[in-house]
């Protein structure tokens, strides 16, 4: 992320945070060359690219960790039946053979939560992030997720007074002060109307960077 990272016309995007370029493995890369690969980009999966740079899957540790599970085993039927596809990958000698598909992806375009969203609900930890036609074009984990809370405090207030407390309150009227210390957010100030008191304050909440929100406003009687 840049210094100053805010987005006056648009909230962030995985576009903000994700790593470029981000590191990939063809579909016939051996297992040596992904094991290498993993441990040189210091990440727990990689795309499988084919052709132009489309992403057709995902290998990550846990595909690779199958070869050594049962390095030196024997398994009964039952756990034939059960671990048939760890089985399969512990057989695998390419990334094509290794990868998960169809790759979970998402877009330059979507919002960080969206890609929190997606990373939740399919348990994964990185995302390929592509373009319209599938080509690779960046990595996004967890960790570039986080980085919006590196924003730094003044970044935060500057935006709350602009976006949120100058069209609700307009000074000299209803001045509202903001502080941010450590993301915590501190609105004080007397206002003439209390249905907007809990607006600013949800509002603020979802200012990205923000850790919480404390609204000291009050109503003028």
């Amino acid at each position: 992320m840049e210094n100053s990272p805010y987005r006056e016309s648009r909230p962030y995007q995985v576009a903000d945070v994700m790593t470029r370029p981000a590191v990939a493995v063809g579909r016939e890369d051996l297992f040596k060359d992904v094991v290498e690969r993993l441990m040189q980009g210091k990440v727990s999966a990689l795309p499988v690219l084919e052709g132009d740079g489309r992403v057709i899957g995902v290998v990550s540790e846990a595909d690779l960790l199958p070869k050594e599970e049962f390095r030196d085993s024997d398994p009964d039927r039952l756990t034939q039946l059960r671990r048939a596809h760890d089985l399969a990958k512990a057989g695998a000698a390419t990334a094509g053979e290794l990868m998960s598909t169809p790759a979970v992806t998402v877009h330059a375009d979507a919002t960080l939560s969206e890609a929190a969203r997606i990373m939740a609900r399919r348990h994964v930890k990185r995302l390929p992030v592509v373009g319209p036609t599938g080509r690779l074009e960046g990595m996004v984990s967890r960790g570039d997720l986080l980085k919006v809370f590196l924003r730094p405090d003044n970044d935060l207030a500057d935006e709350i007074r602009r976006d949120i407390v100058d069209p609700l309150f307009p000074a000299p009227i209803e001045p509202v002060h903001v502080v941010v210390a450590k993301g915590v957010a501190t609105l004080t100030g007397r206002v003439t109307d209390p249905e907007r008191i809990e607006l600013a304050a949800r509002l603020a909440r979802g200012v990205e960077g923000v850790v919480d929100v404390d609204c000291r406003l009050t109503a003028e009687v």
